[in-house]
This record gives C-alpha cells, structure tokens and sequence, in this order.
C-alpha cells in the first residue's frame, strides 16, 4: 500500500514527525499530570472557565510542556504566539506584544504568549514582558526547566502563577506507545512488534519527544519480516537512540558526572579539560548560570585567599552572563574557567569553617567572653559587659594579642592558610601579629 496516497491534507500531516502528529488534542489524551488537569484540579478549572492566567509551567524535558500550552491556547479559544527563548530577543517580544495589542482591540480576542525556556532570557528580556502581561494585553505562558525562583525576576513571577509538572510514569508510557501504535496515521497501518517495551521506555529517559523520536527512527531503520511485521529489538533501540542522541542529560546522572569532571579539572589546574567539559555541558543544553554558581562555590572552596580575586571575576561572570545570554555568555564562561584553573589552589577557608561548624554543632553554646560583649545600657555596663576590652586601632600597627574566643576553647585554631599565592601573604602577616599563640 502507497502511505503517501489520499488527499493533500494527509500527504502534509504524514511528513510531520511523529512526536508533532501525536500531541493530544484534548486533555483526556494528555499522558500525565493528572494533579493539574485531572476534574476539579486548579488547571482544568481555569481551562473550563475560559480564564486563563499568566503561568510558568516548570518540569523536565518531554513531559508535555508545550502540548499543554497549545492545549490551553485551543480549548480557551484564544490567539497563540510561540517563542523560544533561546532564538528570540526584545525585538521579538515586542513584535509579539503588538500582534497582542490587534488582536485585542481589532478581534476582541486574547493571545496567549508562549516563550518557551524563559530561563534562558535575560533581565532585560524578561522585563519587557512585564508591562504588557499586567495590563492583560497578552497571557504569558513559560515552559522552564530550571527553578523559576532563581531564573525568573520576582516580578514577572509575582504576575503568574507557577505550575510544576510531574516526571511520566512508565504506565504513561506505557499508554502513549500504545496509543501510538494504534492511533498514528503511519505506524498505525504498518505491523509493529516491540521486544521490550519497558527498554524503549528506559532509554527516552523520562522524556517523551525523545520516546517518540526514538521509535519513529527505529521503525524507519527497520524492514518488516516475511510474516509482514517490523521487529523492534533492544539492539535496533540502541541503534536508533545512539543516533539521535547527545549523551548529556542535564537534569539526570550524566549531568553530574560532566559537572563532576569540569569542577575536578579546574581545582587540578588543566584549562584545556575544562574548557572540553565546559563545551559538553553548553553543547548538551546546560543552564549558563547554574555553571557559573558552581565556579563561584570553586573561587571560595579551591582558591580562596590564594587569589582573592577569582571570587569577584566568578561573580562578574554570572552577573555578565544576565547582561548578555548565550551563546555570547560561553566566552564569559570560558575565560572564567581557564582563569580560576591557572589561579593557585588553597582549601583553607573551606577547612576551616568545616572544623568551625564542626565544634558549633557538636560543642556545647559557650558564652560569649564578657570584654566581647555589647554594652548598649547602662545595667549592662555595671555588669561589666565590654570591660576590658582594647580597641585594636588604639595600639601599634593597629594591633594587640587579644582572646577573641570563649575561654573553653581559647586556644582553637581553625585557619592554617597555605603558602600558595597571596596566601603566603597572609600566613606571614598573621604569624608575625600572632607568633606562637597561633602560628
């Protein structure tokens, strides 16, 4: 039989992919995230009432995020503009607003803005949307993978609501492959037996799309048997999966593993390692910011105060990478990671506020000595808060051995700094202040 045959109609929807032709038209059809959706909960209600609102739609990749947005948009009746993110800019945004503004004024319908990863949007981009979604001119819908309280301003948040949706069980799965094979305008005239159903579902790792994508490759890969049936083995899956697949995850194992490798490369001064797990991670789709946080936690815990200033350069890069977005932002990031690999290594602070912590936890509240003691009153002086203090700027070099810990444990020392970088510097200025007391 000719699947290419019929009307022109068909010949269109039969070229789509297969995730494309198989997003559900009705939320009966939507696998999953029954807590939203399901009769009587907060989601379903807003759709049925036909009063959306500004929304994030905040979960991982392939669970529905953008079904769900073009869902809303056709049982709410409403105009659809879709964005991504990681194409689009002000300009775009405004474009949007203005088609908004027509539809309103000239059709007397409302537009549903869908921006999908608004993560990935800076400050900048993110405060255009403001105006216009308080004024109502159009409803934002975002699709995120990342926590919008760290990735999205507060007051694009305080305008919507925040929707959390829930990874796909394997029963979901389980029903969009059956669906599939049974409903799809292709695969639904061809013979299809699948070895193992929960392998094909292991490998889409939790994400649909890619479930879809997966199995529309394998049965091209595939020629049917004499009996007339495609086969789908675990070695087809693997096949098919390995050829539509970059093997970076960023929200399971092989995110941790890359971050791993990246943050061990740079506390063991290699550049060159770190800047290839830098572009795995960026090549993977890896959240800028959430590798810039990680080098801020490196400038502190492996450098330190033998450069002070690998801090403030990780800083300035998270706060460019706002200023600016990808892919301009991974010049940012690169520079940073070479700098804090070459930069000399010291885990002192990090030592010492663990043995700090260590004794606040498991050493009993000592009072606080009573030369150290705030004396704001009267009462509090006669009971000899604060006597006896010296004042360090009163005596040379700004200076006097003073005990600055309760007595219990008045001779701790928590912080041995090292003698590489500027470090060295800071051991040989407290050891000359503190001599044998200390160092």
């Amino acid at each position: 039989m000719d699947l290419f045959s019929g009307n022109s109609e068909m010949k269109i929807s039969e070229t789509v992919p297969l995730a494309e032709r198989m997003r559900p038209q009705d939320l009966e059809h939507f696998a999953g995230q029954s807590h939203l959706i399901g009769p009587g909960k907060p989601l379903r209600i807003m759709i049925e009432n036909k009063e959306p609102a500004s929304m994030i739609l905040w979960g991982p990749p392939g669970v529905g995020k953008t079904t769900l947005a073009l869902l809303i948009s056709k049982l709410v009746e409403s105009d659809f503009i879709q964005l991504s993110a990681v194409s689009s800019g002000v300009k775009d945004v405004r474009d949007a607003i203005t088609k908004a503004e027509y539809n309103l004024k000239q059709k007397g319908s409302k537009t549903i803005l869908f921006i999908d990863e608004i993560h990935r949007f800076n400050k900048a981009q993110q405060d255009s949307l403001l105006q216009s979604s308080e004024k109502g001119t159009i409803i934002l819908i975002g699709a995120t993978t990342e926590n919008p309280s760290f990735e999205v301003i507060s007051p694009l948040l305080s305008r919507s609501r925040v929707f959390v949706l829930e990874e796909l069980t394997k029963n979901d799965f389980m029903k969009i492959i059956d669906n599939t094979l049974a409903n799809d305008i292709l695969l639904s005239k061809l013979k299809i037996k699948i070895d193992d159903k929960d392998f094909l579902i292991g490998l889409s790792n939790g994400d649909a799309r890619r479930l879809l994508n997966g199995l529309e490759l394998a049965v091209n890969l595939t020629k049917a048997g004499n009996d007339g049936y495609i086969n789908l083995s675990n070695e087809i899956f693997k096949e098919a999966f390995q050829t539509n697949y970059i093997k970076y995850d960023k929200n399971r194992e092989e995110h941790y593993n890359v971050i791993s490798a990246f943050i061990k490369s740079i506390r063991g001064s290699d550049p060159d390692a770190a800047l290839y797990w830098l572009a795995r991670m960026l090549r993977g789709g890896e959240e800028p910011k959430f590798i810039a946080r990680r080098m801020i936690v490196l400038a502190s815990e492996d450098i330190g105060n033998a450069e002070p200033f690998a801090l403030t350069l990780a800083v300035s890069a998270f706060t460019a990478i706002d200023y600016i977005g990808m892919p301009e932002a991974a010049l940012v990031l690169s520079q940073t990671a070479a700098y804090l690999s070459a930069c000399p290594k010291s885990n002192a602070s990090y030592i010492a506020v663990s043995k700090a912590k260590e004794d606040a936890e498991n050493l009993p509240a000592f009072n606080v000595p009573l030369h150290l003691r705030n004396a704001p009153t009267k009462l509090m002086k006669e009971l000899n808060y604060g006597s006896g203090y010296k004042y360090p700027h009163d005596f040379e070099n700004n200076f006097i051995i003073e005990n600055y810990l309760p007595d219990e444990i008045k001779n701790k020392v928590y912080y041995h700094p090292s003698e590489n970088g500027k470090e060295k510097e800071i051991y040989e200025r407290l050891k000359n202040l503190w001599g044998k007391k200390k160092y």
